[in-house]
């Protein structure tokens, strides 16, 4: 990495509390929970100070200013466009948009596969009360498999619902290719996006990605109760409301008049948005997904893997540990899990020393972000050599 670029990720890595030497954490646990750094617990403390002295109407103006932000952002770092992007409070809420406003009717299919997280299968699942079919894909090597998911497609096969990256693994799904064979085979594609977004780079529109959904609260080092959604524009008008919100229609930041119900909604995916916002929350996203883009997601990827690449070339040559995750290029992510006979003990050590990881499905889950750097790595292969001794 560049010298000016390896500097900016030194002072990025100054901003979270939880890198202080005085602590002894090693923090490597993204994937499950993002930990949040100075500006943006200052940007919550802000908004709480705003409203003890601050006029309502202003502090609607900045929090509507924040959340304009926050779709730019997110907007950028799906490579889409801002009027494509909403603000949400989970991955399950857009997944719901999805599963809820998609055009499905009795006896459509759905395809899933059987290694997605909760989250992206109880939606589809409660769409049999309308009748609407989900059916598994069975994975291969705990991967989602492309030839027998197009081999799977049938004559009332209307949609795929994906993990981007699959949350115990890191296996990055091949969006594009998938993409490709779902808008050849007329089917939706939705993803759930959380455990790539804002570390992995993704492009919604090469990926032929109808919708997806993420929460913030890991990968954008957001609080919990934040997240994204994008909706494809020129679907946007054809997806059912499930839901709809005061806010979603345009008052032009004028809340002093309210006896108004002929108010268009939003042509844009702000139509899709719950109100009312969590304003705190608002602005502490907004510096979240500000450090992120400024950052850049393919720097913070480039960093993430360069991190990973002295794990796995120690765990490859230890004799002891097994990488889980697959390493072919494409498929990388900025998740890695590995295993050992005595996996769960050797997790527990970790966790014993302030090494925060996951322990998924058998096998140890560590997911490095911006503010990890190359101390941390030795620190975690100092204790796994350790444990490994033993």
């Amino acid at each position: 990495m560049e010298k000016k670029l390896a500097a900016r990720f030194k002072a990025a890595r100054r901003l979270f509390p939880v890198t202080e030497k005085e602590r002894k954490i090693t923090y490597f646990n993204s994937a499950s929970t993002g930990p949040l750094c100075r500006p943006v617990k200052k940007a919550m403390y802000d908004y709480y100070e705003l409203t003890q002295y601050l006029e309502k109407s202003a502090i609607d103006r900045e929090a509507f200013a924040a959340l304009d932000t926050i779709r730019s952002c997110g907007a950028r770092i799906l490579g889409a466009a801002a009027d494509e992007v909403g603000f949400g409070f989970s991955t399950t809420f857009g997944l719901n948009i999805a599963a809820f406003g998609l055009p499905l009717k009795k006896g459509d299919e759905v395809l899933l596969s059987d290694v997605e997280f909760p989250a992206n299968v109880y939606p589809w699942l409660a769409l049999g009360q309308n009748g609407v079919k989900v059916r598994m894909l069975k994975s291969v090597d705990r991967h989602f498999d492309i030839e027998i998911f197009e081999k799977s497609i049938g004559p009332k096969t209307r949609c795929l619902a994906l993990s981007f990256v699959q949350f115990f693994n890191g296996y990055k799904n091949d969006l594009e290719e998938i993409g490709k064979i779902c808008r050849r085979k007329g089917l939706y594609f939705v993803v759930d996006g959380i455990q790539g977004c804002g570390v992995e780079t993704i492009d919604v529109r090469k990926c032929r990605i109808d919708i997806l959904s993420s929460g913030a609260q890991k990968w954008m080092l957001s609080p919990l109760g934040t997240g994204l959604f994008y909706i494809r524009k020129d679907l946007q008008k054809k997806v059912r409301m499930p839901f709809a919100s005061w806010l979603g229609v345009d008052w032009k930041l004028n809340f002093t008049d309210l006896f108004h119900y002929d108010l268009p909604f939003f042509n844009s995916a702000r139509r899709f948005e719950m109100g009312t916002y969590p304003y705190g929350h608002v602005f502490a996203a907004k510096a979240a997904l500000e450090l992120i883009t400024s950052l850049g997601v393919a720097n913070i990827q480039k960093h993430n893997h360069e991190l990973l690449d002295t794990l796995i070339e120690y765990l490859n040559e230890s004799g002891y540990y097994r990488v889980v995750s697959s390493l072919e290029a494409k498929h990388r992510s900025s998740i890695l899990s590995f295993t050992c006979p005595e996996a769960r003990d050797v997790y527990k050590r970790l966790a014993g020393l302030k090494i925060i990881a996951s322990f998924r499905e058998g096998a140890i889950r560590i997911s490095p972000h911006l503010f990890n750097d190359s101390g941390d790595i030795r620190r975690f292969i100092g204790v796994l050599k350790s444990a490994q001794g033993n």
